[in-house]
């Protein structure tokens, strides 16, 4: 009811006047069965303004740090997280992703729509970064079509470190849905999940225009803020 009511009552509106967002491909998302959206992650903004043009319901894996926040803010960030159905992911690896793709899985079961950035977090520079993997596995395990979405000016909006966004214009293009039934069997390969994730990303970096960069988004993150003297180390 709270997800209802905040989509078409609040803050859907709310959203639509604030950015006036251009929306193309959206014929393109199933109206029905389960499937993955797979985004690029350009600002905090996307977690709102996206599910709220997609007709169905959209489950978002989110980072575990929004449900664990300290003091008022932290509470309600929770608390807004929980109310429209988020589910929470630990992003430190090994066991904490398996757990993340069992929690996607779930929701694919239902035959709902799972929303998914494989870059892993957002992108400091507005450059589209190597996607992880994870997204693969799960097209492959529960053999769902993958709608790629490019996000377009919410970098420009609401980049890393702001707080509330401007009023800009936004574009949001939704791709063909991908089918990957000929890796069927294959969520266990990892060439196979490389091959799959790199198709995804191949074809968001074509619907956003990004430039790209070919390593992951938290390395080159780590290589910008290294003093110069231990950046060598990267190389």
């Amino acid at each position: 009811m709270f997800y209802q009511v905040l989509k078409y009552v609040i803050l859907g509106p709310l959203l639509r006047l604030f950015f006036r967002p251009h929306v193309e491909g959206l014929e393109n998302v199933p109206p029905e069965g389960a499937a993955i959206i797979a985004g690029n992650h350009l600002s905090f903004s996307d977690h709102f303004v996206m599910p709220v043009i997609v007709p169905r319901r959209v489950t978002f894996l989110a980072k575990a740090e929004y449900f664990t926040g300290h003091g008022v803010r932290g509470r309600l960030t929770a608390a807004f997280f929980r109310g429209i159905g988020q589910i929470p992911v630990d992003r430190s690896g090994g066991k904490a992703a398996q757990a993340a793709l069992r929690s996607g899985l779930a929701v694919l079961r239902k035959g709902r729509v799972l929303g998914i950035y494989p870059e892993g977090t957002r992108s400091h520079d507005g450059r589209l970064y190597k996607g992880r993997t994870g997204v693969a596995a799960m097209a492959i395990k529960a053999q769902v079509p993958v709608v790629p979405c490019a996000m377009i000016g919410t970098f420009e909006a609401q980049p890393t470190g702001r707080r509330l966004p401007r009023a800009i214009r936004i574009t949001i293009r939704f791709g063909k849905p991908l089918e990957f039934g000929r890796f069927a069997g294959l969520d266990g390969e990892h060439a196979a999940l490389r091959a799959v994730t790199d198709e995804i990303m191949y074809e968001i970096l074509r619907l956003s225009g990004q430039e790209y960069v070919d390593l992951y988004a938290n390395e080159a993150k780590a290589r910008q803020q290294a003093p110069r003297g231990l950046s060598r180390r990267f190389r």
